[in-house]
């Protein structure tokens, strides 16, 4: 393969590198600088049925869907047709949650900030009909309330299944007609799809599981299409870097240039170093806003990061449950070789071991729970996955191995072993000074008595 430039040539050396250490079958990535495009496929689409990964692949790219999602709405925004901030239910007259007093006033931008606050990772299958996204919404009204409307970020899923529901509504269409019509054919975007009949026509990726450093099929392939506006996107690295294009330009006379920015405006502080826009996350390097969101599906991880005052764009797609550990490394090292900006390092605090022993104990999320214990000086975390997806009754997968915890800040750690090397995440506080939440893996976990 010629290489146009070396910035590129580094990352693919580092990819064919990672690859022989990380059980990634298959990995296509894709690159954006100031007008030159350049992308790559190394490995394979399967390990039963290998086919070579192309630059045209498709791979599922999971939760960067809820962009598409956020997109959308803001067209229809710009049409006078929703406001962030008006109740859902002017959109979704029976709109319900467990909590009737949260279901009368969240808003729009509640749903696009992760701040609604109740349980948000739910998932289930309930077919390809059209009803799929009302028959999500009767699950989620269910769902507990964990804390209080607006006041603490924690990923959900769930208020984008909601968004895709008001989508439909509002529009009188299916939320992949809209997807379609609004976003994929005005740029150009021929080869992103939602349905397996569709995807099957071309050279896709199965994804892949991880047990033991071995790689196998994960089944089933398909999510639901109750999970579409979440996570059912399934598209190229040559589709995403146009889609990259579009957030990092003008518009393109689908939206106005104050629309696109305020989607890039940060609105709550998120995890870690992150602060969230409308679906964005964006870290600031200095003063450099780096916007990016990740995915993962069964199977699949994906990256897609884009800095619009440089015009960079990088996404990385895999068809392994393990991408992250190779793909953040990549991030990081893409924007310093192409932008010189390096990403904040995190200077280690020392705690004594009786100040580690106040953080040790269980805490618990839906898909998760996070054991803390203090050994040889140092904080460790066990994550005991539970299940639930893509189904509820799904299986857990292996259990990762236990990872030290460092602190960079007062509450706030660092993960320092692979697979959470370079993880951030910090313990929120009551009034009275006691631990309310860890917050890891982008969610709260309460603590266990």
């Amino acid at each position: 393969m010629n290489y146009i430039n070396p910035q590129f040539q580094q990352v693919c050396e580092a990819i064919s590198s990672g690859m022989q250490r990380i059980p990634i079958p298959g990995l296509a990535v894709g690159v954006w600088h100031e007008g030159n495009e350049q992308v790559a496929g190394f490995g394979v689409t399967s390990i039963e049925n290998p086919l070579p990964v192309t630059p045209d692949t498709l791979f599922q790219v999971g939760s960067i869907s809820k962009t598409f999602t956020a997109t959308a709405l803001m067209m229809l925004m710009e049409a006078g047709k929703v406001e962030l901030d008006k109740p859902v239910r002017t959109y979704l007259p029976g709109f319900q949650l467990s909590d009737e007093s949260i279901a009368a006033r969240v808003t729009l931008r509640h749903l696009l900030t992760h701040t609604g606050g109740w349980l948000g990772d739910y998932f289930n299958d309930f077919g390809f009909g059209d009803d799929a996204q009302a028959k999500m919404l009767m699950e989620i009204a269910k769902l507990p309330q964990l804390t209080p409307l607006g006041e603490v970020w924690s990923y959900c899923n769930t208020g984008f299944n909601i968004a895709g529901r008001i989508i439909e509504v509002v529009t009188g269409q299916s939320y992949e007609a809209v997807i379609k019509e609004f976003i994929l054919d005005p740029l150009g975007m021929h080869m992103t799809f939602f349905f397996p009949h569709d995807v099957m026509t071309h050279r896709f990726a199965m994804g892949h599981e991880v047990a033991e450093k071995k790689a196998t099929i994960a089944r089933p392939w398909p999510i639901g299409r109750a999970g579409h506006p979440v996570g059912g996107v399934v598209s190229t690295v040559v589709d995403l870097l146009k889609y990259a294009r579009f957030h990092m330009g003008d518009g393109s006379g689908l939206l106005k240039p104050e629309t696109i920015k305020l989607m890039q405006t940060p609105i709550v502080t998120a995890t870690g170093l992150d602060v969230m826009g409308l679906s964005w996350f964006i870290t600031p390097i200095g003063d450099t806003p780096v916007l990016r969101h990740g995915g993962a599906t069964n199977g699949f991880t994906a990256d897609f990061t884009f800095v619009p005052s440089r015009q960079f764009a990088m996404t990385t797609l895999t068809n392994s449950d393990e991408g992250s550990t190779l793909y953040t490394d990549l991030r990081v090292n893409a924007i310093k070789s192409y932008l010189g900006l390096a990403w904040p390092e995190a200077i280690h605090i020392t705690l004594s071991e009786e100040q580690l022993k106040t953080y040790a104990g269980n805490y618990d999320a839906a898909l998760d729970r996070c054991e803390l214990t203090v050994q040889d000086g140092n904080l460790i975390l066990l994550y005991h996955l539970k299940g639930g997806f893509p189904t509820p009754d799904s299986p857990p997968g292996e259990t990762p191995p236990p990872t030290r915890l460092a602190f960079w800040d007062a509450d706030k750690i660092i993960g320092l072993d692979e697979p959470f090397k370079g993880d951030r995440g910090e313990f929120l506080r009551r009034a009275d000074g006691s631990i309310a939440w860890f917050r890891f893996g982008s969610r709260v976990h309460a603590p266990m008595q």
